[in-house]
Parts: structure tokens; C-alpha cells; sequence
């Protein structure tokens, strides 16, 4: 254990558990710890560092802007601020009459878009089991994992959870109480759970006919993390009413945006919310330095093409029955509640890998992760669930206290 895991646990509030690493530098999508042991990072700050570490034009663009102009508040304008939300509104495919808050992260980013739904005059929301949307009272009322949700009962809202991709259930849930339908278009922290290809658009009409608004979780599934802008836009005719974004959209520097086009564009006017940092400059460059450098890198197709190698990869090992996702956001599902073992043993043989559940891997990697990154995983893949395996059945078979 190094210095600084000592120190956390002396210093640092206990809400993640012991750090399992230090780590103290990283390039591309290498990261090296306070030993100097180097690792592939599979888990890409959750799904968060979309250049990858210490890319160029990320680090040119944060350095550039805070000494030049760090912070101001939004009593004032700045161009980096507007100029990201023409973008986003402009990748979205949507009009003049789109607008954006910017925040600091996608709690906030949902947290917003909670108090526009209230805005709407009705209080009922419909979300999927399996979700998640945050860690804030508001966005933990929308989260459906007992785990996080009880302790802090009662949370605020009304909130109705059905099964995802389950049209019926959303059918007999929403009627004309409801404010919105809120989703994730691939569902992240639940292990990468792809709904069928006509989910969305069934939750879009559904919503439409009682007068409800769809809002698309898109904090994890966003800024080109599936291939697409947006995975919504892997599919043909959805057009969700507000999105949220946070996690890739600033490769690292916080920040969160909530997207809302026509009459929701309009639902939050001076006193309704607010932010001290939200939209800052510094943030707001950086997000431009990740659109431009996606877009100059041609790191949508490479993200296709990464993202077919390890879903082919991932598919051949043996213990793995099951390969979910899109893009670089995969979930293999192991044929054994194994998967914390797999994670123990990745770090061994030198890859950050994430558990969602006891027999669930999530895999999102930077979207720079190269091809030889991927081949380096393949080869060491085997040993690393064999010897998960056999932790498991050691673990099992291990006399309780």
C-alpha cells in the first residue's frame, strides 16, 4: 500500500471504500501508479476521460483559457460558454429554439432538469428500474437502487419505476399526471443494458400523448462514447424534449449541461435555478477542446471500429455468455458471480477493469484506446478470469468468522 492510500483513509471522508490504487500520472489510455507499475484504464474515469490522459489539445485548451480568463460568474458572458452551447445544440440536430444550462457535473446536469419538469406545473415522473441518475436528493429520487435510495428517505417527487424496455409498463404508467419520462438510452451503471431498437421512440409517443416531456439520461451514453454524438441518434426518429450531459463532454474537467428544446427550452427563467461555477470558461474550453479533437481525430470511427474489436474480443473468452453495448460502452456478463475477482486479478496483470454487479464487467475505456491497447487485453484476458474463477472458489469455500 502506498503513502498516499495511508494518508486517504486518515484524511478523506469514507464514501468509496479504500482506494484499491494511487495513481500519480497517465498518457493515453495508460495510467501508472505511485510504484511506477503501468496499466491499460479500461474504466476511463467512468467513462469520463474520452481523450484519454493528459491529451495535448486538452491540456493547451485548460492552459490557454485560465490565463487568459479563469472565472467570472454568470452575471457575465463568455465566448467559450456560448460558443458550447451553439454546439451542443447544433450536434443535436435541433433549432433555434433549444437551450442549455451548464452545471458541473450530470447530477447537476439532471438536478436541473428535475426542477424543469416541476416547472411544467405537474409533479409525477416515470423512471426505469436499473436506473441511475445521481447522487443529489433530487437526481437519487429518480435512481431505483434500494441501496442508495433508502438511507435517505423520503426523497422529493413522485416517482413511479417500471421495467426497462418494457412498452407495456410504460403504457400503464404514464398517464396525463405525468411530467416526464426518464431514461437512459443504454443503461450504464446497471451494466450496460441495451434496450430493444424501438424502446425509445415507443417512450417518446407515450409521453407525447399525455402531454409529458422525454428526457433522455445521456451523462454516460453521450459525446460519441456509442459511435454516435449521442446514442439516441443511433436510432431513427427520436427526439427527445431535454437531454442531459456531463462525464465525456469535459474529458476530465467537471462539468454537466442540460439540453432542453421548445416549450421546455423555456420552463426555467431568472430565479428558477442557478449555478456558481456552471459553464465557467475554463470547463467550457475544455469541452470545445474534446468536440474539435473527437471531430479531428476521427474518433467516431474509431470508436466503431475499437468498439467491434473488444465486443469481438470479449466474446471469445471463455466464461463470457454474454457481450451488451455499443461503441466503447460493453458489458460482458460472466457465467459466475466472479466479476470482483476479475477486477482484483486485471489490476495484477496490469488493466483497470469495473464490476456493475457480481457477474458483470463494464468496459469504457478512453475513446483514444488503440488497437494494440485492445490486443495487449485479449491476450491477458484468460489468465485474468481463470484466476477470477478460482478466487471466487476459494472465497466460497472460506469457514465464515
Amino acid at each position: 500500500m502506498s503513502d498516499i492510500q495511508e494518508r486517504y483513509a486518515g484524511a478523506v471522508m469514507n464514501t468509496f471504500g479504500p482506494p484499491q490504487l494511487a495513481l500519480v500520472r497517465g498518457r493515453g489510455a495508460h495510467v501508472w501508479d505511485a510504484d511506477g507499475k503501468e496499466y491499460v484504464d479500461l474504466l476511463g474515469g467512468i467513462a469520463v476521460n474520452a481523450l484519454g490522459h493528459a491529451h495535448p489539445a486538452l491540456v493547451e485548451a485548460v492552459t490557454t483559457q485560465l490565463s487568459t480568463l479563469g472565472h467570472v460568474s454568470n452575471f457575465f458572458a463568455t465566448e467559450p460558454q456560448v460558443a458550447l452551447a451553439e454546439r451542443l445544440v447544433a450536434l443535436l440536430g435541433w433549432g433555434e429554439e433549444a437551450r442549455v444550462f451548464f452545471s458541473n457535473s450530470g447530477t447537476e446536469a439532471n438536478e436541473a432538469a428535475l426542477k424543469l419538469t416541476r416547472r411544467t406545473g405537474r409533479t409525477r415522473l416515470v423512471a426505469a428500474q436499473g436506473s441511475f441518475h445521481g447522487r443529489t436528493m433530487g437526481a437519487l429520487a429518480l435512481t431505483s437502487k434500494a441501496a442508495y435510495r433508502e438511507p435517505f428517505e423520503p426523497l422529493p417527487g413522485d416517482v413511479t419505476f417500471v421495467p426497462y424496455d418494457d412498452v407495456a409498463a410504460l403504457e400503464a404508467a404514464v398517464d396525463d399526471t405525468v411530467a416526464a419520462i426518464v431514461l437512459e438510452p443504454v443503461q450504464g451503471e446497471a451494466g450496460v443494458v441495451v434496450p430493444g431498437a424501438d424502446y425509445l421512440a415507443a417512450a417518446q409517443r407515450i409521453a407525447h400523448d399525455h402531454g409529458a416531456l422525454l428526457w433522455l439520461d445521456e451523462v454516460q451514453t453521450g459525446i460519441a462514447r456509442t459511435g454516435a454524438w449521442f446514442a439516441h441518434q443511433l436510432l431513427d426518429g427520436v427526439q427527445p424534449d431535454v437531454v442531459t450531459l456531463a462525464k465525456g463532454l469535459g474529458g476530465g474537467i467537471p462539468i454537466g449541461a442540460t439540453v432542453a428544446r421548445g416549450a421546455a427550452a423555456t420552463l426555467l427563467q431568472p430565479g428558477n435555478h442557478g449555478t456558481t461555477f456552471g459553464g465557467n470558461p475554463v470547463a467550457a474550453a475544455a469541452a470545445l477542446a474534446v468536440l474539435d479533437t473527437i471531430e479531428a481525430e476521427g474518433l467516431l470511427e474509431a470508436v466503431v471500429a475499437r468498439g467491434d474489436q473488444l465486443a469481438a474480443l470479449l466474446a471469445e473468452q471463455a466464461g463470457v455468455v454474454e457481450v451488451t453495448g455499443a461503441g466503447l460502452m460493453r458489458g460482458a456478463e460472466l457465467d459466475g458471480p466472479y466479476a470482483t475477482q476479475a477486477v482484483a486479478a486485471g489490476r495484477e496483470a496490469g488493466f483497470i477493469l469495473n464490476a456493475t454487479g457480481p457477474t458483470r464487467l463494464r468496459f469504457v475505456p478512453p475513446l483514444v484506446i488503440t488497437a494494440d491497447d485492445l490486443d495487449a487485453l485479449s491476450a491477458a484476458l484468460p489468465a485474468v478470469l481463470d484466476h477470477a474463477r478460482s478466487a471466487a472458489q476459494h472465497d466460497q469455500m472460506r469457514p465464515t468468522p
